[in-house]
């Protein structure tokens, strides 16, 4: 296994791995990322911020996630709870593996991944929001050591529950 730098040749496939969370999500009635988010704009501009990676196995695409260092407005302000720091922090976004590789651990190798990146660049902060009925990504955070920290609140108004982990 091995994680690179996205490419635009790749958000075909990024996108059929997004593609098939998205009806995961949608099979468990879970709302999240059920309104076209991800699509591919949001793909490339991740790839064009140079804050988009994949995992490959052999070769082949088998996750894809962005990991971003330049703070995220819609955790300014946290209800129900607070951050715990308020230092410069990392945070990752838009996690998702194939169907073909779910269950294999995979999820816990691309938070190891995105931590170690925070720790090489002095961040000793990562942060990260999901849906609240996303069990199965808030059960891969508390296992990989996030804490909750609270709700925030996306663009459109939406919840999200929040975690961070600090290192």
């Amino acid at each position: 296994m091995e994680f690179r730098k996205s490419r635009i040749e790749d958000i075909p496939e990024m996108m059929e791995i997004v593609r098939q969370a998205q009806e995961y999500f949608k099979s468990k009635d879970i709302d999240q990322w059920q309104d076209g988010y991800p699509n591919e704009e949001n793909l490339r501009g991740d790839i064009e911020a140079d804050e988009s990676y994949v995992m490959l196995l052999d070769g082949k695409i088998v996750a894809t996630t962005a990991i971003s260092f330049r703070g995220e407005s819609t955790y300014d302000k946290i209800y129900e709870g607070n951050w715990l720091s308020d230092g410069k922090y990392g945070v990752v976004h838009r996690v998702a593996v194939s169907n073909e590789h779910k269950g294999k651990g995979l999820s816990h190798e691309i938070m190891k991944f995105s931590q170690n990146m925070c720790k090489e660049l002095g961040y000793n902060s990562i942060k990260i929001d999901t849906h609240r009925d996303n069990f199965v990504m808030r059960g891969l955070l508390e296992k990989n050591g996030f804490e909750y920290c609270g709700v925030i609140l996306l663009e459109d108004g939406a919840e999200r529950v929040a975690y961070e982990k600090v290192f």
